[in-house]
């Protein structure tokens, strides 16, 4: 009679040669098996009912394989290994768990291939304590030193998440092979323990136990989750040289490495140096390619393999998709969709999500929303796609009325999803919604956190609570980069400079390392402040770590050379950046634009244009200022028109302000205040002040009688209209209305907003207003001031008639602050 261990071995062979093995035994054996009823079983018909069970557990009827089964003769009943295997292989281990719990009810032993199963079992459903209960009685049966069973101990501890009982068993085992080593090996790497895994990797070379195809996969998995490019390189070497290079699993995990170690270009050579290729190694480049920003390259593999034999999974489908939001191929993305929706893959929750996230990156928020509500199944990442497509797009809105939708639905948010609807509550101003969001997040336990932490501060100092936002700060428990930058932006949105570059400072004291965001609002601050001294101070240490690159850092450093009045330095940045973007081209136009250089300003404007850069409305508003401080009105119209015409743009109340000033400074007043009365909006009180300002240049007293009047119903108290009115009316020698002026604004309380100044001298800034006492030197100044207005009479300059007026508007301010230093100009 064939033994029953005899049988199960046989059993392995069948899986792969069923035909052969079956005819074999035939022609060798005519025994007979008996059951418990007296029924006795052919050797033939037992053979058939082992060939039905292997059909039916390999297309994946285990019903039907439970069913053959159960007709075996009693002695042949540890073939329901082969049906447990049979259960684990197709995914459902708690059948495999009930079959190895009946075959212990039955009295059936067990041998190392039922713990080797059963133990996979476990992995699978990540019962640890289950796994726990296994091993005693691996341990009760003396199986503990078998380095089968061994190895499968070491698997399961390792994915029930137990690394450490996993290390320890398998230190203590007696025997180790290539299998036991794989499983720990791939196990660290599982728990992401990826130096332990490398660490473990190389004392299986000294243990010359060799390699196989899933150990090298786990390592070359270890050097990706530590973006170790040398090591992984190295790796590939030794892989090479094993004879390894060609092998299909090993080739798709090297390529896998380099593009996650963001070596796009050597992932490319291994992917084509593959002699044959998988649905896998498609997959990781095309998945490598999206992640690193190319997202064409990875559209095009996509192509070349819908053209394979190949096919594609979710995994292809969910990386292109991603890829087409990386360039913002909305059209590609279309096409993509209607791909998937010939599928089966559309109804999976990945793919769904990744075509939510393409259309709320291209900006078809609404595209995102329906197919969102098209989903029968939703989970955290699809709720939190939806809500940041319409945070992305500026629907903070929609972006709030979907985060209480989730709440609603009882789908709890997570910090991607507080993230997002932080940013919305920050790009409306609204302080209540933020802090019952942030109450929320206090309740969740999630209120100190980097991330949403960060996320909170942000929100506080765009709200300009940055006094709140600073709490809340010391009070993190571990304080990141973005903390500290929200608090500098913070500082710098509500023009407190100095602040902002105080707490630059102390960020710098606490070790902390700036990075290119820090540096770029630091630099602001300096553009607002004029303090070339730190500017160049910073744009040293931006040179030290090798960050004068970023195309970020290098429109800022153009901007604040610019806002310093070192035209030469910035068009120096400008010239030697590697990488121009939108905004480098508008500071250089910018710049150009405010020191009145025209002519600079348009011939930027036009190498622009050739380098086929689009320009937006701050773009414009340059141009617009160049020409009004050149005076070309013919061409300032035409860049005007060509904002709509052209580019799609609509003009804001910036630009017809520009144009106002255009014509303006051009003499054609009367065309000024046609082009405001055919405004599509009403104008605002700087279209007024700019068209009275030309009234002034020009003389013309009629129509700065028509500015004032509109400028004052929008603001009876500016005392600035007054001023500039009286002026006109003073030039004009009209005396009477000047007096009239002066009578309104005295009996109307109005003074002029004292003008502020300031200059850095030695490190030192200097700050002055008009009267201003406070300075320990004003008494030196005072003098100093009286004595070159002396020189000036002397030189029969005569003061403008405005500077007279505004100190004749108020009677404190016209006196001298120290009479006893003024100097006789007799």
């Amino acid at each position: 009679m064939i033994e029953c261990t005899h049988i199960l071995s046989l059993l392995t062979f069948v899986v792969f040669d069923s035909h052969k093995f079956i005819q074999m035994e035939i022609n060798s054996s005519n025994n007979m098996y008996e059951c418990g009823m007296g029924r006795k079983f052919s050797h033939r018909y037992v053979l058939s009912l082992f060939a039905q069970i292997v059909s039916a557990s390999i297309a994946g009827d285990m019903i039907l394989a439970s069913a053959y089964a159960n007709e075996l003769p009693r002695q042949l009943c540890n073939f329901l290994e082969f049906v447990d295997s049979g259960y684990m292989q197709n995914g459902n281990y708690w059948k495999s768990i009930q079959v190895f719990l009946e075959m212990g009810r039955d009295g059936i032993g067990y041998d190392r291939t039922t713990f080797a199963v059963i133990l996979k079992a476990c992995s699978g459903v990540e019962d640890f304590r289950l796994g726990v209960q296994v091993h005693g009685l691996v341990v009760k049966l003396g199986l503990a030193t078998d380095v089968v069973t061994g190895s499968a101990m070491v698997d399961m501890y390792s994915k029930c998440k137990r690394l450490d009982e996993s290390i320890c068993f398998f230190n203590e085992m007696p025997e180790k092979n290539w299998v036991s080593w794989s499983a720990l090996i791939a196990g660290s790497v599982q728990n992401n323990d990826f130096a332990n895994g490398l660490h473990l990797f190389k004392n299986m070379q000294r243990e010359r136990v060799g390699v196989s195809q899933s150990t090298y996969a786990s390592a070359f998995r270890s050097c990706a989750g530590l973006s170790d490019l040398k090591l992984g390189s190295q790796l590939h070497g030794h892989a090479l040289k094993t004879d390894f290079g060609s092998d299909v699993i090993v080739a798709t995990a090297s390529l896998d490495m380099y593009a996650k170690c963001n070596s796009l270009s050597d992932a490319r050579k291994v992917f084509s140096l593959l002699p044959n290729h998988n649905l896998q190694s498609y997959n990781a480049l095309i998945v490598g390619f999206a992640r690193g920003d190319q997202g064409y390259e990875a559209v095009l593999l996509f192509r070349l393999l819908l053209r394979s034999y190949l096919g594609f999974d979710e995994i292809s489908l969910s990386g292109a998709f991603s890829a087409c939001a990386v360039f913002k191929g909305h059209l590609e993305g279309m096409q993509l969709h209607g791909v998937a929706c010939k599928t089966p893959f559309l109804s999976n929750i990945c793919v769904a999500n990744a075509i939510m996230d393409m259309y709320g990156k291209c900006e078809a928020p609404s595209e995102a929303l329906r197919l969102f509500d098209e989903m029968e199944i939703r989970d955290a990442v699809s709720w939190n796609a939806i809500i940041a497509a319409h945070e992305q797009n500026g629907h903070e809105d929609e972006t709030l009325v979907l985060f209480f939708r989730m709440l609603k639905s009882r789908m709890e948010p997570d910090e991607f999803t507080y993230g997002s609807v932080l940013k919305a509550c920050a790009s409306r101003q609204d302080l209540n919604i933020g802090m019952v969001i942030h109450n929320r997040i206090i309740k969740s336990g999630m209120g100190l956190e980097c991330f949403i932490g960060s996320a909170v501060i942000d929100m506080y100092c765009k709200c300009e609570k940055v006094e709140e936002a600073e709490k809340l700060h010391e009070r993190m428990e571990g304080q990141t980069i973005v903390s500290w930058n929200a608090i500098i932006s913070g500082f710098s949105l509500r023009e407190q400079s100095e602040e902002a570059q105080k707490f630059f400072s102390k960020m710098l004291e606490e070790g902390m390392k700036p990075d290119n965001f820090t540096y770029a609002s630091v630099l602001d601050t300096c553009a607002n402040l004029a303090t070339v001294g730190l500017g160049k101070q910073i744009h040293a240490q931006i040179i030290k770590q090798e960050l004068q690159s970023d195309v970020f850092i290098t429109s800022t450093l153009v901007d604040m050379y610019s806002k310093c009045g070192n035209m030469q330095d910035s068009r120096l940045m400008f010239e030697k950046a590697p990488k121009k973007d939108f905004v480098t081209w508008n500071a250089m136009v910018c710049g150009y634009a405010q020191h009145g250089l025209g002519e600079e300003a348009l011939q930027i404007f036009e190498k622009m244009q050739l380098e086929n850069v689009r320009p937006n409305h701050a773009t414009f508003l340059a141009v617009l200022r160049a020409c009004a401080h050149i005076g070309l009105v013919e061409k300032g119209l035409i860049h005007f028109n060509s904002m709509s015409n052209d580019y799609g743009l609509v003009p804001q109340l910036e630009h017809y302000s520009c144009m106002v000033d255009i014509l303006g400074r051009a003499g054609q007043i009367s065309d000024a205040l046609k082009f405001i009365q055919d405004m599509p909006f009403e104008a605002d009180d700087v279209i007024w002040r700019t068209l009275l300002s030309m009234c002034k240049m020009h003389g013309n007293v009629e129509v700065a009688e028509k500015a004032a009047k509109s400028l004052l119903q929008l603001d009876p108290e500016d005392s600035s209209s007054h001023i500039l009115l009286s002026n006109i009316y003073a030039d004009a020698g009209m005396w009477k209305e000047v007096a009239e002026m002066r009578k309104v604004m005295r009996y109307g309380r109005l003074k002029k907003e004292p003008g502020c100044s300031w200059i850095e001298i030695k490190s030192v800034l200097h700050m002055f207003l008009v009267g201003d006492k406070a300075h320990p030197r004003c008494e030196e100044i005072y003098e100093n001031l009286d004595a070159l207005i002396c020189e000036m009479k002397r030189a029969s300059h005569i003061l403008d008639g405005e500077f007279m007026l505004s100190c004749d508007a108020t009677e404190d301010e016209h006196q001298h602050p120290f009479p006893e230093y003024t100097v006789s100009c007799s």
